[in-house]
């Protein structure tokens, strides 16, 4: 898990930035690199973020 973590929290912090983007200039940045939304490359990504954000609460929740 202690390798794990700093991968996950930079997948999670590219999410954070990536829905930042679509919430204030609705641009999705991952679509845009990877072949738009509904491309594998980009729903692997979608999907290893959302894996990191759970890993990440996981994380938090335990430590305390």
């Amino acid at each position: 898990m202690k390798k794990l973590y700093p991968i996950a929290f930079a997948l999670v912090l590219i999410g954070a930035l990536n829905w930042g983007l679509v919430g204030f200039f609705k641009f999705d940045l991952v679509a845009a690199l990877f072949g738009g939304a509904e491309a594998l490359l980009s729903r692997i990504i979608y999907a290893l973020v959302g894996l990191s954000g759970l890993i990440v609460i996981y994380k938090e929740l335990v430590k305390k």
